[in-house]
């Protein structure tokens, strides 16, 4: 009998942007936050329990959120994200200020985890097809090396409000990753989607590339390497106290290495989230209409 997979939702990050614990905040008619439709539409695509990582100055209120909702619904644990947490002898930056990124997020997270996993982030809403896509995946690739990513539509991606940063995907022919292309300034402008690199310089995309939104699936397997790559990672950029440790620069030297292979699953969910706090009460308007529309209940927890 297969391992249900796990869900990892990484909930640690400040929200800098947005200011406040957005990860917490209520969008759906009942009070819902953006993660109480994540683990919804896990638990219907058949994952079998959740691991948040957090801080510890939330712990409490996280729990008094999460806990008694989630009760014999889905099996649940935590685990903790800080700065300290780095290989023995390494010594960091007193300027540093929050953890080390998505990559360490994942790697801290290596004795709650013991099968396969997706992981997410706990401010975005990805969509029921996403999680019944990721979970097909996880239960039924038995190669190790085999790791997955949930590809979207980038004009399916974007805020009203700022600029954001995605992973542009460039894929074969048979939809494995080939290149990440991190571009961190990407925006709507004069009805159409332009990035501005470091030099100042815009270039327009046409909003059908597939670009990644940090839904990943992994086999345990990926831990040797984010041992191994993190280490590397806090040698060379211990004394930067920006200096982020992120999952698609992980990814890419896995590819580039032929260590691994990520396979990405197409979706035709919508993503959003909220970015910016002007992004709230569109994410609160898109629920309702999805709750119209009969994909969720208007009290998601009965």
């Amino acid at each position: 009998m297969s391992i249900k997979p796990t869900l990892l939702v990484l909930a640690a990050g400040i929200g800098s942007r947005y200011g406040g614990l957005k990860q917490m905040d209520q969008v759906g008619p009942s009070g819902e936050t953006i993660i109480d439709y994540s683990i919804y539409d896990a638990i219907h695509a058949g994952f079998g329990k959740v691991v948040f990582v957090i801080r510890r100055d939330i712990e409490k209120d996280f729990k008094e959120v999460f806990i008694d909702k989630l009760k014999d619904r889905i099996d649940v644990d935590y685990v903790f994200q800080e700065i300290n947490m780095v290989p023995k002898g390494i010594r960091f930056s007193s300027d540093r200020n929050k953890p080390w990124g998505t990559g360490h997020a994942v790697m801290v997270a290596e004795q709650k985890i013991n099968g396969p996993f997706a992981v997410i982030n706990a401010d975005d809403f990805y969509g029921g097809g996403s999680y019944r896509v990721m979970a097909d995946f996880l239960t039924n690739s038995s190669d190790i090396n085999e790791y997955s990513m949930v590809g979207y539509r980038l004009d399916r991606t974007l805020s009203d409000h700022g600029h954001v940063a995605r992973g542009v995907c460039e894929t074969s022919q048979d939809s494995y990753l080939k290149v990440v292309t991190e571009r961190t300034k990407i925006e709507n402008e004069n009805d159409k989607i332009v990035f501005t690199d470091e030099d100042g310089a815009k270039t327009g995309l046409t909003g059908n590339e597939t670009v990644s939104m940090n839904f990943w699936g992994f086999k345990t397997s990926v831990f040797d390497y984010l041992n191994k790559l993190f280490m590397q990672f806090m040698t060379e950029n211990s004394n930067d106290p920006k200096a982020e440790f992120f999952i698609p620069a992980i990814i890419t030297d896995l590819i580039n290495n032929n260590a691994a292979k990520v396979k990405v699953l197409n979706t035709d969910e919508s993503w959003f989230g909220v970015t910016y706090r002007e992004d709230k009460p569109i994410v609160i308007e898109s629920i309702k209409e999805l709750v119209s529309k009969g994909i969720y209940p208007s009290k998601l927890w009965c």
